[in-house]
């Protein structure tokens, strides 16, 4: 693998406590004005202020010098809430959507999450991994280097696992981090009377069998999965010693928030119905409140509370939610500069829980989510001085450059080092290292 040096950085390094971030360490971006960031072997393996110190031994080298010209350059984006893999479209219930049918309205008619269950059933795993490799090479282009995975449209073993099998297949061919979810309990089958003791008895053991310790999700509301519902799953998925999430509040508190917390859940995700008694509840806990502006954005204006929760000392993350039916956008500087507008963030803290709060959702802070020596170098460099300017902007073309496990994935006119440069580490021009 290549060394990678880049200079004249504004270095967004993320660098602080080791735990979810909380409150004014939010807004903490460990930021190094000017500086430079070496990799070597798909790691980070020095960052510092000022110059590179250049060494003999540099001069040996090949790979690429990277001259950021006062450029941020921060952590790839962590998405910890996607439903990425799906086949078929909603094109026709997002025009009965522009003439005034509800979401919850679709859904109860068999349309909306079971339409593209009937779809992803009919699809091969083939179908399924091309799909899924062109959305998850958008995300990159838009500087996302983690993204969770959910299932939940097979409502049924088999396809349940073709769906986990094409999302572990993903993870081996891309250079993202991949990391899949079951998402047994999410819309119910209205075909099938006894789709929840299928699901609880029949396919979460098997998933875990051939997924041991995958964590399990659960989408609670009027219309899909119950609060008891819920609880007997989450127990049966607790004694497979499996983690559980939860998709709750998106558009009634049923108590599932409070559920969640005293079940030691990893986050609850939506929240945009959460009452303010189970908000501080969820602030108070270790538990992770996830929320989702782009699905806001689409579906009907109404966000979580994002500023009371942060003030709360709440553990925040946003992500994308990137699906085919209420998020469709692969896009986390949207949800950044959503985030800010409807959540009530400031930029700092959008970026926190878009990066390493994000990476804490996931587990994955020892390896991804800040730019330090020994991580995994996943980076990007923004057309932008100021990181601000990812909550400021809005559709942007993305960022100049992605480095993901230590490789460029997505260059907007980057060029190696200049022949001219005496100090260059690699002293052979713009086509050392081809």
């Amino acid at each position: 693998m290549p060394t990678i040096i880049i200079v004249n950085a504004r270095l967004v390094t993320l660098q602080g406590p080791n735990g979810p971030r909380r409150g004014a360490a939010m807004r903490d971006l460990g930021v190094i004005e000017h500086g430079w960031l070496r990799i070597d072997d798909g790691r980070i393996s020095g960052l510092g202020p000022g110059e590179y110190p250049v060494s003999d031994a540099d001069e040996e080298l090949t790979g690429e010098l990277v001259d950021a010209a006062g450029s941020v350059v921060m952590p790839a984006w962590i998405d910890c809430h996607t439903h990425v893999c799906w086949a078929g479209d909603r094109l026709d219930e997002y025009e009965a959507k522009l003439r005034g049918a509800s979401y919850l309205d679709i859904l109860k008619a068999g349309g909306g999450i079971m339409s593209t269950v009937r779809a992803t059933r009919e699809a091969s795993e083939d179908d399924l991994l091309e799909h899924l490799g062109l959305r998850l090479a958008r995300m990159t282009a838009l500087g996302t280097g983690t993204v969770e995975i959910k299932s939940g449209y097979g409502l049924e073993t088999e396809t349940e696992l073709k769906m986990l099998r094409t999302i572990h297949a993903a993870s081996q061919m891309v250079p993202n981090l991949v990391i899949g979810t079951f998402l047994g309990a999410h819309a119910k089958d209205p075909d099938r009377p006894a789709f929840v003791d299928e699901t609880i008895l029949e396919t979460l053991p098997a998933v875990v069998s051939e997924f041991p310790g995958i964590t399990a999700d659960a989408y609670c509301e009027e219309g899909a999965w119950s609060l008891e519902e819920c609880r007997r799953y989450f127990a049966a998925a607790a004694e497979l010693e499996c983690p559980i999430r939860v998709h709750a509040d998106q558009f009634n508190a049923l108590g599932m928030t409070s559920e969640a917390v005293s079940m030691g859940a990893v986050s609850v995700d939506h929240l945009e119905a959460t009452t303010p008694e189970e908000l501080e509840q969820l602030a108070g806990s270790s538990t992770f409140g996830v929320m989702l502006p782009i699905c806001g954005f689409h579906l009907d204006d109404r966000y979580g509370p994002g500023r009371a929760f942060v003030d709360a000392g709440g553990a925040l993350a946003i992500a994308t939610n990137y699906n085919p039916g209420s998020a469709p956008s692969p896009s986390m500087p949207l949800a950044v500069a959503l985030a800010c507008r409807r959540l009530g963030l400031v930029p700092a803290e959008a970026i926190t829980a878009a990066t390493w709060n994000a990476a804490c959702v996931l587990g994955l802070q020892d390896r991804v989510g800040s730019l330090a020596p020994g991580k995994r170098a996943d980076l990007q460099m923004l057309d932008a001085e100021d990181e601000r300017e990812l909550a400021f902007e809005v559709a942007g073309p993305g960022p100049l450059l992605v480095i993901l496990d230590g490789r460029i994935v997505a260059s907007r006119g980057i060029v190696a080092g200049d022949d001219e440069d005496e100090e260059s580490p690699f002293g052979g021009g713009p086509d050392a290292g081809d």
